[in-house]
């Protein structure tokens, strides 16, 4: 039996219909090397997705895997209530220099669900020992996503992951997220002036007394689509908390570390959230780590005598493992010393003019939207109507088992394909995914 048979045999895989593999088998990955995987049979493959947006500065980058070596001969873990090691220390002085200003406390934990799951609770109890009780409710946005645990999943709306899990998720209230692609108020990126927001003013005049908390993905929808919204509608949704006493929790899971050009989505709109989560791309890819970062003013409200029951009673087998934390920290470093974001916004430029260039006038592309080094491809039936393909056809899906042919990793969201590559991916390497990319769309729908 080969290692693919004994995977089948075994290995229930994550975001998948296993019938699927009956056709296409998974793919054994050896190594990995900057923006390349290898399989065993040799073949290479580009991963223009950063698998699963983690990868932040390449496979194997030789700076992580020395710090991570180096810790490894020191300590390789300790329980982290009650005790500290220097690694999670130097993480936080060195986050501390980066991160939205007034943030200033750090909760670890060991994924982004489980961050967010912190941040819900967080919030939860803040408002209940500070003197209101009756904050008791979430809002988010349709089709919002925060990962898959019960709480995460209840403030997410995308169907796909939580529909059929409805009778076991809170009540939540929803907002219409802004679609600035199907813009309902038939506005243009160029000619918006967040005329949807409106949405969101009805829901807080309806719903902020009871709300204790609204949670976003700041200025980029991943899941959705790689949805994109302006700063703008962050920025008076912070006020519209401000007013309401509503806490703003920014899910910076996906878009912190430079993703979206800037060192985190808030800072496009130079708001400071109340809570922040961060994740993937927090170690490079490298090990799973997260944090729910947060302020003095929530902090405080859980400092007291142990007898007064207001402790966070929140705990992970693997909060702030020192292994990952020194991922983390050397992730960091690399950021500041090696100027990442600086080159990389070149390097946007570059990407986002070569993919225009390539697919704007393509008759089933109805938008290419982008933000930092992030590009997005939506495939439609129909460019004039913006008319979707049946999901029935799975567009994107063919267009994916396409790409793995020519070498390239494009999972796509639905019939949304989408360049999120490690920041330090180059000019060349671009070009080469860009050449894959369209010639597996030809192939698929010509």
């Amino acid at each position: 039996m080969n290692l693919v048979e004994k995977d089948l045999k075994y290995i229930w895989h994550p975001c998948s219909q296993m019938k699927d593999y009956e056709e296409l088998k998974p793919i054994v990955i050896e190594r990995g090397d900057g923006v390349y995987l290898y399989d065993k049979e040799g073949n290479s493959y580009l991963d223009i997705v950063s698998s699963w947006w983690c990868n932040l500065l390449g496979h194997c980058n030789p700076v992580i895997n020395d710090k991570i070596k180096d810790q490894l001969d020191q300590l390789e873990h300790v329980i982290f209530a009650n005790f500290t090691h220097e690694p999670a220390i130097k993480l936080c002085e060195a986050l501390m220099e980066i991160i939205p200003k007034g943030l200033s406390k750090f909760n670890f934990s060991d994924n982004g669900s489980a961050a967010v799951e912190c941040a819900l609770k967080m919030a939860f109890q803040y408002q209940y020992q500070t003197g209101h009780k009756e904050k008791t409710r979430f809002m988010c946005f349709t089709d919002g996503y925060h990962g898959e645990t019960i709480g995460a999943l209840s403030v997410g709306s995308l169907d796909l992951y939580a529909q059929i899990y409805n009778p076991m998720l809170m009540d939540t209230i929803r907002i219409d997220a802004p679609d600035c692609y199907r813009c309902p108020y038939g506005k243009t990126r160029d000619s918006c002036q967040v005329e949807c927001f409106v949405q969101a003013e009805k829901a807080f005049e309806k719903h902020g007394h009871e709300t204790c908390a609204m949670i976003v993905e700041p200025i980029l929808q991943g899941a959705a689509g790689m949805r994109m919204y302006p700063s703008r509608y962050l920025q008076k949704l912070r006020a519209l908390c401000d007013e309401y006493g509503v806490l703003l929790i920014a899910d910076e899971i996906a878009t912190g570390f430079g993703r979206t050009g800037k060192m985190f989505a808030c800072d496009h709109a130079e708001i400071t959230p109340d809570i922040m989560c961060v994740s993937k791309g927090l170690t490079g890819g490298y090990m799973p780590m997260a944090i729910t970062i947060t302020n003095n003013q929530i902090y405080e409200a859980f400092y007291a005598e142990y007898k007064e029951g207001k402790a966070f009673m929140h705990s992970h087998t693997y909060s702030g493992n020192p292994l990952a934390c020194s991922a983390a920290l050397a992730v960091v470093n690399i950021l500041k010393h090696d100027h990442v974001l600086e080159k990389a916004t070149v390097r946007a430029a570059y990407l986002n003019r070569r993919i225009n260039e390539a697919l704007l006038h393509h008759p089933h592309v109805g938008e290419i939207r982008n933000i930092g080094l992030i590009n997005a491809v939506e495939l439609v039936k129909n460019k004039e109507t913006k008319e979707p393909f049946s999901s029935e056809n799975r567009v994107g899906y063919q267009i994916y088992k396409a790409a793995l042919k020519k070498g390239l990793i494009l999972r796509p969201l639905g019939d949304v394909l989408y360049f999120n590559p490690p920041l330090t991916i180059d000019e060349e390497e671009l070009d080469e995914a860009i050449d894959s990319c369209v010639s597996a769309i030809n192939k698929v729908i010509g």
